[in-house]
This record gives structure tokens, C-alpha cells and sequence, in this order.
């Protein structure tokens, strides 16, 4: 550590808020390691539905309560620098950690099951429940930086890891395979055009919802048909029933994709962009056999398997626009848009 500067330039986010919540500062801290820790230099760091939620408090079950602001449940440890997406390079090692491992270009895995060389009793998420990646350097446990040989850039490797694992682990956990119908709401954003590429690498056949404009850019990429926001859904599924729900919206229209679904079909859910409260008819639910998936943390397997996917090209970067660090709050504006297929990346 002793060559490296003892402070560094990031955004942090100090209350609940607007954009000014978001303050830059070039007087931060240099992260120090625990033992089984690496420090990282930050090349990119992408651009996520849950930096605005943990900003504005959306995860708050009471009313934008601080005391239950983050995912699990638990005040933020405001300042807090934000960022789940980070491709960077090792610079520092903690006392277990090999030194060969400095020099290695990373990504991180954003579902932590262990920070500050402490085992976790539940898992914590990169950027929430502590320091993530909008700063010039950061430290993770060094399990969850995970090398990738690849010839993508960093920018276009900051694009995998928080929509791209979210994506896979939805997938994973509802068990797609070859020949499954597969619906999938919000399909132009960052984990929903991740969850197409992913389906589709898996032999699925997908359906995606999005706008109008967006349809063309979504078969493009691998989408074997698409619906709109606002067609009839249910006449479209009538005679062709989905094996499986991947969901990132929820919202009004919520109870007509279970209506969608096949007997035994299985829902599995990471986002509420149209509204987190739904109704449910129960009877929909048991009559079916439906399961019901809530995913958030990462299935064990579900990292390496999204990283040797990126070193086998299966799948393909989405990187829609790139930022300098001290943009961060158009970035979101853009982001709060839609108007982008893919993700948005801050660079340093």
C-alpha cells in the first residue's frame, strides 16, 4: 500500500435524497484490506437501478425510512460510496491473499457473503451495505474478485456484473433449459437484455416485452418475438403458454403474467420498476402449481459460471453510453430515461 496515494477521488452518497445526495470528493480515504482482502484500482464502474432506489430510499418499507434503507433491511452506512458494476485491477493484498494476484484485471461479484475478513451471517450487497465502486479504488474479500481473460475493454466488462449474475441467477434458479418458453418483462434494460442473451445461450425460446421503438434492437439481439407494454398479452399466450416468467417490472399488470403461464410454469422476480405492490389471486397460484422466485442473492455457482460464459463469448457487452466519474448525476438522469438499450458506465 505504501506506493500507492493515501487519498482518492469518488462520489459519495451522504443522505436519502435528489441528486444532491451525491456529493464528489477528492479527499477519500484509500480502502485498507483485511487479511483476506484486495484492493482494487477501478477502470469502470457501471450504472444500476439500485444505485437510484438506495438514493432515493426506495427500499425503505417506511416511507423512506434510513432505518431500513438498504437491501437487507438496515441502515446505510452513510457516507457511503455506491457502485455495484466494477472491472478493475488488483493493486494491494491483504496478509492471506497471493501476491501474484497484483496486476490481475477483475470484475466483482456484488453479492458478498464475506467483507472485511468477516464471514457474513447474511449476505451484504457491494455498494449497499458497504463501500462499492464509484471511487478510484476500492477493496473487496478477494473470493469475490474473480479474474477474466478476456479482449473485451474495462468499460464493456463493468457491464457484466450486477445485471449479468442478476440475470443468470434468475435463470438458474428457475431452471431454463433447452426448448423452454421464456417471457421476459423489461427486456431493454441492463439484466433484462442480459436474461435474453442468457435464455438464449441456454437454447430457450424467448419472448420479450419493451417498447415499440425498442423491438427491432431486441430481435436483433436474440429475441425470437416481442410484445409491447401495452398489447394484449393474454390473447397473444393463449394457445402458447410460458414455461417460465423472468420479471423485472411487476406493476398494474402484474396478475396477467401468471395467467400467462403454463401448469407448474415457474415466476422468478429481481425488480418492481412499475410498482413493487401487486394483487395476487391465490387461487392462480395453487390451482397452476406455480412457483414463485424472489432473487436476490447469487447462487454459489452462479459468478463463475456468468465469468467463463464472457471468456467463451457466449454472450455479448451492452454498453449504450460512457461517462468521466464527475458526470455521475447526468448518468442517472439518462438512466431514469429509458431511452437506452444495455447499460450505462462511468469510467475513471
Amino acid at each position: 500500500m505504501s506506493q500507492l496515494p493515501s487519498q482518492m477521488k469518488g462520489v459519495v452518497l451522504t443522505h436519502h435524497g435528489d441528486l444532491d445526495a451525491l456529493s464528489i470528493r477528492n479527499d477519500l480515504a484509500l480502502p485498507v484490506p483485511a487479511a483476506t482482502d484486495v484492493v482494487i484500482k477501478v477502470a469502470a464502474a457501471g450504472v444500476n437501478n439500485t444505485d437510484i432506489n438506495t438514493r432515493k430510499g426506495w427500499y425503505s418499507k417506511g416511507d423512506n425510512d434510513a432505518e431500513d434503507a438498504s437491501w437487507s433491511g438496515t441502515p446505510l452506512p452513510l457516507p457511503l460510496v455506491q457502485g455495484a458494476d466494477v472491472c478493475g485491477y488488483i493493486v494491494a493484498v491483504g496478509s492471506e491473499v497471493d501476491a501474484n494476484r497484483i496486476g490481475e484485471r477483475v470484475i466483482i461479484e456484488p453479492s458478498l457473503s464475506e467483507a472485511d475478513g468477516i464471514e457474513l451471517s447474511s449476505p451484504w450487497y457491494f455498494g449497499s451495505e458497504c463501500d462499492g465502486g464509484f471511487a478510484e479504488y476500492t477493496k473487496v474479500a478477494a473470493k469475490h474478485a474473480h479474474a477474466v481473460n478476456s479482449t473485451l475493454t474495462d468499460a464493456e466488462l463493468a457491464s457484466f456484473p450486477c445485471s449479468y449474475s442478476t440475470a443468470e441467477n434468475m435463470l438458474h434458479r428457475a431452471a431454463v433449459s433447452k426448448g423452454d418458453r421464456v417471457l421476459i418483462t423489461g427486456a431493454s434494460g441492463g439484466v433484462g437484455s442480459a436474461a435474453l442473451q442468457l435464455a438464449k445461450a441456454r437454447g430457450a425460446f424467448v419472448v420479450a416485452i419493451t417498447s415499440e421503438s425498442k423491438q427491432e434492437a431486441l430481435k436483433a439481439l436474440g429475441a425470437d418475438d416481442t410484445l409491447t407494454r401495452d398489447c394484449n398479452w393474454l390473447a397473444y399466450a393463449k394457445d402458447k403458454l410460458f414455461d417460465v416468467v423472468i420479471d423485472l417490472v411487476a406493476g398494474p399488470r402484474w396478475p396477467e403474467l401468471l395467467d400467462m403461464m403454463r401448469p407448474f410454469g415457474r415466476y422468478a422476480v429481481s425488480g418492481a420498476i412499475a410498482g413493487h405492490t401487486v394483487p395476487l389471486d391465490v387461487r392462480t397460484l395453487y390451482l397452476k402449481d406455480l412457483q414463485l422466485l424472489g432473487c436476490t442473492v447469487l447462487s454459489e455457482e452462479v459468478f463463475g459460471n456468468l465469468v467463463k460464459r464472457i471468456e467463451a463469448g457466449d454472450i455479448a457487452p451492452l454498453v449504450s453510453k460512457t461517462y468521466p466519474i464527475e458526470d455521475i448525476k447526468q448518468a442517472q438522469v439518462d438512466f431514469e430515461q429509458k431511452a437506452h438499450i444495455g447499460k450505462f458506465v462511468l469510467t475513471f
